[in-house]
């Protein structure tokens, strides 16, 4: 049992080790096939064959056995079937095929093509200049969004409009939509008044049908003769009418007309449509209407009075007047009746002008009101304010100065009169008014 057994390393893995007696039974060729199929298995492929050659060398194993047992002939053979079968495959598909080498694009045939017909028409204007519209909303929403840089970039504005507007048709466009901007933008009708008064001054193109200023105004009268109907409109289009309204009381006070002599002048044809405007708003007593109105009159009721007083007019005083009626007899809602007698009232004090106050040389308590405006407010010791204004103003102040007498240390400048109070900075004047004040209350409060 124990002859054949080796205890040295690597025993027993020859190729020539003594056949085993259980392994004998069979035939000297059987045993050797034995013993080589169990030391020496066949290597895996290196690499994976055809989906073609696998069917094929599928059916070759059914009908020939073991394919791991096929010699290097039979290799040989199987290349050269495999070969001929690919070479009949490739030429039948070549001859069976519709592809063209000429052909454009190669589209599957399972792909269905969509082109959209608008993909190719702005294709020339896509990495073209932009459009006067597109240019003119840029500068728009520049000022809109900053109108504090309109000094500083009215000049190159101007001179970009004038590089484009050249014809009667880009004037027309550029009327158009400044006038469509300045209604529409809340709060831009201001600065676009101001952009329409420097336009119609410097730009160079004049064509027949008119300048920036009566293409303008044509522009705006289009609007002014639906007056009527637009008050009694639906709110979409009174609310479209008030902006315009509005636009149109900013250009009043913006728009300059030059005169042969002396200085600009407002353009009087304004001053009249506002009037009308006014009684179209009054006409429909409705609440918008009269909102309208009132930010209308807030804004150049004061200006409209001066021009209707210099022409000998009475126009301000019936708009007064039917503003009374309105109040009385309208059925307007609380707050609008409130803005309307806040109006009157406004009107009453001279829309609210302060007339300019005497000379500086000239100024006194009596003739200038604002006399005493700049001049510093004290306190009482029970935290009564007080001014040069105030009657008793040399009596309240001395009382401090008396009052100071207590604490001399604390108001010396230098502070080296004190031991315990030792400053090394010196108080601000409003953080000493400050703190004088914060004592003289606390004092107050212990007392009471």
């Amino acid at each position: 049992m124990n002859e054949n057994f080796d205890r040295a390393p690597g025993a027993g893995r020859a190729r020539t080790h003594p056949t085993s007696p259980g392994l004998s039974s069979a035939g000297d060729g059987d045993t050797k096939t034995s013993l080589f199929n169990q030391r020496e298995p066949l290597r895996q492929p290196r690499t994976s064959p055809p989906l073609a050659e696998n069917n094929i060398s599928t059916t070759n194993d059914l009908a020939c056995g073991d394919a791991r047992r096929q010699s290097k002939p039979q290799q040989s053979a199987y290349n050269n079937s495999t070969s001929a079968f690919k070479g009949c495959n490739v030429d039948a598909l070549v001859k069976s095929s519709k592809l063209s080498a000429s052909a454009p694009e190669f589209v599957p045939s399972g792909c269905t093509q969509y082109e959209d017909p608008n993909f190719y028409d702005d294709s020339e204007n896509y990495y073209g200049e932009p459009t006067l519209a597109d240019m003119v909303a840029d500068f728009l929403g520049h000022l809109s969004s900053s109108p504090g840089s309109f000094e500083s970039d009215i000049d190159y504005i101007t001179s970009m409009l004038n590089s484009w507007v050249t014809t009667e048709e880009t004037l027309q466009e550029l009327v158009e939509l400044i006038y469509t901007q300045s209604t529409a933008i809340p709060n831009f009708s201001y600065t676009g008044a101001r952009l329409c008064n420097y336009l119609s001054h410097h730009l160079t193109v004049s064509p027949p049908s008119g300048t920036f200023r009566q293409l303008l105004l044509k522009r705006c009268r289009t609007e002014f003769e639906q007056r009527d109907a637009a008050v009694r409109g639906e709110p979409e289009t009174q609310k479209k009418f008030h902006s315009f309204v509005l636009f149109l009381g900013e250009l009043y006070l913006n728009l300059e007309v030059k005169s042969g002599k002396g200085p600009p002048n407002r353009a009087e044809i304004l001053l009249t449509a506002l009037r009308d405007l006014l009684n179209s708003l009054f006409s429909n007593p409705v609440d918008s209407n009269l909102i309208c109105a009132v930010k209308l009159l807030k804004l150049t009721g004061s200006i409209l009075e001066d021009a209707w007083k210099d022409s000998g007019k009475s126009d301000m005083q019936e708009l007064v007047h039917r503003i009374e009626n309105i109040v009385l007899d309208a059925t307007c809602s609380r707050d609008v009746r409130q803005m309307l007698l806040k109006l009157v009232e406004l009107r009453s004090s001279d829309w609210g002008r302060v007339h300019a106050a005497a000379a500086a040389s000239n100024a006194t308590p009596d003739n200038d009101p604002n006399y005493f405006m700049n001049e510093p407010t004290f306190y009482t010791a029970d935290g009564t304010p007080f001014t040069a204004a105030d009657p008793e103003y040399s009596e309240k102040y001395q009382e401090i100065l008396d009052r100071e007498d207590y604490f001399p240390d604390l108001y010396e400048e230098n502070g080296s009169g004190s031991d315990t109070c030792d400053y090394d900075d010196e108080m601000e004047p409003e953080i000493e008014e400050a703190y004088e004040s914060f004592c003289l209350e606390s004092e107050r409060k212990r007392r009471q």
